[in-house]
């Protein structure tokens, strides 16, 4: 058994542990040792499919210290005229540099890879190395766990349905290595099954040898409204604007949906169908065009066996020929997770506290570690924000937000730190908003005054939207 002392134990170098390991280097002298399972850094990029792509711009993801990409602009393909989108190995060799170019080389981080972490008990933590070594870390501050979010990728688990013998059913992985179908099977309407048509389709794969299991219509940000620079400011000004206008003038929570989508702010891929699921998958106007051309849609609920010459799902079973290609994209990579508090004695546990920002939340958090006393406080500046799942958990999400939001507004140290933030893309809109206090004091507390009255109304509004919804669905 070896034992080595740390500061904190890191559990998990994915995305968010990465994010916050970044921060606490940077803002403290803290010595860090980092456990995971997986042989290099970035966590579930290491096991994601070729093709998968970030759905936000690579600006806003990554660590605060080092910017991903070269914030150019796509020239082709369904993202033209919008900033960059990283693929998985432009993550995973990003991380891989950070890691071993940043991290190590301060001599105050120590990484295990492929190492199995066996828990923490009185202020040690254990874990396993592929070798079969044992550790024993001494934790004087706190152990943080970067994988309660549990983000899974396809390859990661067999299909949650029953597969007949016979039948072939992969993951989106296998697809760039296998040969032409006649026919492909999409199971899965999230962000990996819309990956997986709009890849067919840049193919060159006809549309009609599509059918796209879609056990829930989504709702979809367009990517439009979340570009970082000044090119994008006035449309990202404009979108935000139009979030505050509908949530203030709807009379109801079907008319806030009506006024989000004819404002640009929500996009839904068949007009017909009322939308009952948000997951903050976003989607370019381009990419909508493509995914329309899908004409086979099944809208029968989950599936739960795939037969010889059926799939049987939850409103019931569709005939199949024998001869197509099941893609698994079920995988749920955003879980929605119950809340926990983030900061307890000895331990912090990564969550989201902006909506679908996981990553800027995780270097939230670690600056608020370095930089606040108390863990009272620290949980009153970090409220965790579960993963959306249904279409009203935009309403829930919104006001987390701007109830947070409004916390750090009171906090001139935090806002600081926020504008200067290169992974919010709140702080980008704030940014382009707000004169720096140096130059104009007065003008930047008059603006933060008039946000504050905006933001406040605009979370009584949607307190009562939901109230109002609650009411509908009560028996």
């Amino acid at each position: 058994m070896h034992t080595i002392e740390a500061d904190y134990l890191v559990v998990g170098a994915g995305a968010m542990g990465m994010a916050f390991i970044d921060t606490l280097v940077s803002e403290t002298e803290a010595r860090v040792v980092v456990v995971d399972r997986q042989h290099a850094p970035g966590g579930h990029w290491t096991m994601a499919y070729p093709f998968v792509r970030l759905h936000q711009p690579s600006a806003f993801y990554g660590v605060n210290s080092l910017r991903l990409g070269g914030d150019s602009i796509d020239q082709v393909g369904w993202n033209h005229g919008l900033y960059e989108l990283a693929t998985a190995g432009e993550i995973c060799a990003y991380y891989d540099h950070v890691m071993r170019r940043q991290f190590l080389p301060t001599g105050r981080v120590g990484y295990f890879p492929m190492s199995e972490y066996r828990g923490h008990y009185r202020g040690q933590g254990r874990f396993r190395t592929l070798a079969g070594v044992d550790y024993t870390v001494r934790v004087a501050r706190r152990v943080v766990d970067a994988t309660y979010m549990r983000v899974t990728v396809p390859a990661m688990r067999r299909p949650p349905y029953r597969v007949a013998d016979g039948i072939d059913c992969v993951a989106p992985n296998d697809l760039p290595r296998l040969g032409a179908h006649r026919r492909y099977v999409i199971v899965g309407a999230g962000k990996t099954g819309i990956d997986t048509c709009l890849w067919l389709l840049s193919q060159g794969v006809d549309p009609d040898r599509l059918t796209w299991i879609t056990p829930r219509d989504s709702w979809l940000l367009d990517r439009e409204t979340m570009q970082p620079g000044t090119l994008f400011a006035d449309k990202l000004k404009a979108s935000f604007t139009a979030q505050l206008r509908a949530i203030n003038d709807a009379a109801s929570t079907e008319d806030l949906f009506a006024r989000l989508e004819g404002a640009g702010v929500l996009l839904r891929i068949d007009p017909a169908i009322r939308p009952a699921m948000y997951r903050c998958a976003t989607v370019t106007r381009l990419e909508l065009e493509q995914l329309r051309r899908i004409t086979d849609v099944v809208r029968l609920g989950h599936l739960r066996a795939i037969e010889a010459d059926r799939m049987v799902l939850d409103g019931g079973a569709v005939t199949v020929g024998g001869d197509e290609l099941f893609i698994d994209c079920t995988a749920d990579g955003a879980e929605k997770r119950p809340a926990t508090p983030i900061f307890d004695p000895g331990r912090i546990t990564l969550q989201s506290v902006r909506g679908c920002q996981q990553i800027f939340s995780a270097a939230l958090i670690a600056h608020v570690e370095a930089a606040y006393p108390d863990d009272a406080v620290k949980n009153e500046l970090c409220v965790p924000l579960p993963h959306p799942d249904t279409d009203v958990d935009w309403l829930r999400l919104a006001l987390a937000d701007y109830t947070n939001q409004l916390r750090w507004f009171d906090d001139p140290e935090l806002m600081s730190w926020l504008s200067a933030a290169r992974l919010d893309l709140f702080g980008h809109l704030i940014g382009h908003l707000l004169p720096s206090a140096a130059a104009k004091p007065r003008v930047r507390d008059r603006i933060l005054s008039i946000a504050k009255s905006v933001f406040a109304t605009t979370a009584t509004r949607l307190e009562q939207l939901m109230a109002a919804e609650a009411a509908l669905a009560a028996p």
